[in-house]
């Protein structure tokens, strides 16, 4: 083979070079144009290259992405947005009859290989935001009431009546019954426990806030204000009833199980982390206003409540404003015993149990 047939042409880039330098030579006030054309040439070039080499390193990694775009839209469905906590005591083991099943679940049995879609149902709106919405919740906790005409105050001592004193030195600890946090996040302690007492033949709760309920009836009647107790202790079963009910209404309504679930977790509380269960919630309206919403707080008796509920030891657990910390809409009408120190902080700085945890509490 002659030699000249081994000799290798000029490449591309000595091409580039060689066409900047004549450009140059001829043009020696825009050698510095002809520099940058050679300069991003040249990059262009050496990239193109680069990625020519590594054809198959790059096509496999871009079937990998590919892949895990298209199958994360079809892992993830829109649920996982609800923000639900479920309790730790759900009963996985309920019978198949009593579970729930959302219009949009894809049902497939063992013996058949076909599956169908189920139809999509239209939510009519105005039901989510009827008076009915509310009718469940407000039937069963209405069922048993007291009002302050019909309590006994002669066992209160007269000292005790303007404000009750716990002997609190605001030195406040995690294990203080009385400030117990309980919700989504923290529900009610499997081994926890507490003395049941009676406010009358047919109302419960922990019988050591039966002594500041009463004081503060007592106090509010003096002042003109009659209050009635519609809502005290629940048991579990009650309270997972006042919740199956709420999240039936919702569904009945159009909605997935998933969605009533979270609708229904922001009007009711979900069972296992409900302070009602522990006996130190009381949901609180008038005889003139029965209604469990926003405008018993603009109510003389609800304006006195938030004014003055904390010298007893009581404050509104789910304020307006917070909802984003509690998880719960504005209830003014839910008052939660929490001892006399910590609701007057809590009254004072306007905090929720949640964060005068935060602020009192955590390390």
């Amino acid at each position: 083979m002659r030699a000249r047939n081994l000799q290798m042409g000029p490449t591309f880039r000595d091409k580039v070079i060689d066409r900047v330098r004549s450009f140059s030579i001829k043009h020696k006030r825009l050698k510095f144009i002809g520099m940058a054309y050679a300069m991003v040439v040249l990059t262009v070039y050496d990239l193109g290259l680069y990625f020519a080499h590594n054809a198959k390193r790059f096509s496999c990694l871009a079937s990998v992405l590919f892949f895990f775009v298209a199958s994360s839209s079809f892992t993830y469905p829109e649920a996982i947005a609800l923000n639900i906590s479920f309790v730790s005591d759900f009963n996985e083991t309920e019978n198949e009859s009593e579970n729930y099943y959302t219009s949009d679940t894809l049902a497939v049995s063992e013996g058949e290989s076909d599956a169908e879609l189920a139809e999509l149902v239209e939510v009519d709106p105005s039901i989510m935001t009827s008076p009915d919405a509310v009718a469940s919740e407000y039937e069963e906790a209405t069922d048993a009431q007291i009002s302050s005409e019909d309590i006994d105050f002669d066992d209160i001592e007269e000292e005790n009546i303007e404000e009750i004193d716990d002997s609190e030195d605001n030195e406040f600890s995690a294990d203080d019954w009385k400030l117990i946090l309980v919700n989504k996040q923290h529900p009610i302690p499997e081994d926890y426990t507490f003395p049941l007492g009676d406010i009358n033949s047919t109302m419960k709760c922990d019988e050591r806030v039966i002594a500041p309920l009463k004081a503060m009836l007592k106090a509010a009647s003096d002042d003109g204000i009659r209050l009635v107790i519609c809502s005290p202790y629940r048991d579990s079963e009650r309270q997972e009833g006042l919740f199956d009910r709420k999240i039936n209404y919702y569904m009945k309504a159009g909605l997935s199980y998933m969605d009533a679930y979270n609708m229904s977790s922001q009007a009711v509380t979900v069972p296992g982390s409900s302070e009602h269960q522990i006996g130190l919630a009381f949901d609180i309206v008038t005889g003139d206003y029965y209604e469990l919403d926003e405008g018993f707080g603009d109510t003389p008796e609800g304006q006195w409540l938030a004014n003055n509920s904390y010298k007893y030891g009581f404050v509104v657990r789910y304020l307006q404003g917070k909802e984003n910390i509690t998880s719960i809409e504005y209830e003014p009408w839910h008052f939660r015993y929490v001892g006399t120190a910590a609701a007057t902080i809590m009254h004072d700085e306007n905090l929720c149990l949640e964060e005068f945890w935060d602020n009192y509490l955590y390390d």
